[in-house]
């Protein structure tokens, strides 16, 4: 008997291929819909010069993330979205980890990002720390985190 295991590949998505089409959908539908908004109504134009990983299973996305540079030491990670069925399978750790490889690999710092409130205890135990009060951004409460991604 031959089993059918289910392997996450975690890679890059090159902008507009058909694979970024797939993680625009992922991102609307755990992003945006849940807010009454659709992120095709957004201008993405500017996503080209950012960096997208996503996570697959069976050529299927089912995780996404956007690095987007800020500056020559940080980079900022957004747009983190994990399909509800993937979740709590370590699909988004393994997602940030493969982010912060890249971003060190690349010369990068320190890694930044606006975490839901309900996210922050996720990053937490990745090594993320608040830095800032509570803000609302989408009218929900964020909170700015980082992280020292440098290997010492």
């Amino acid at each position: 008997m031959i089993e059918n295991k289910e392997f996450l590949i975690i890679r890059e998505l090159k902008y507009l291929s058909p694979d970024y089409i797939s993680s625009l959908e992922l991102r609307d539908k755990v992003l945006r819909k849940p807010l009454g908004l659709c992120l095709f109504d957004e201008n993405l134009e500017n996503e080209k010069n950012d960096v997208h990983i996503g996570a697959f299973i069976n050529n299927h996305i089912v995780g996404i993330l956007i690095l987007t540079r800020q500056n020559a030491m940080e980079i900022k990670m957004r747009q983190v979205a994990v399909d509800e069925v993937f979740r709590n399978k370590k699909t988004g750790s393994k997602l940030v980890f493969y982010a912060e490889e890249y971003s060190t690999n690349n010369g990068y710092l320190t890694m930044i990002l606006n975490a839901r409130k309900t996210a922050v205890g996720f990053y937490e135990k990745m090594g993320y720390e608040k830095i800032s009060d509570e803000f609302l951004e989408l009218n929900i409460p964020h909170y700015k985190m980082s992280k020292r991604i440098v290997r010492d």
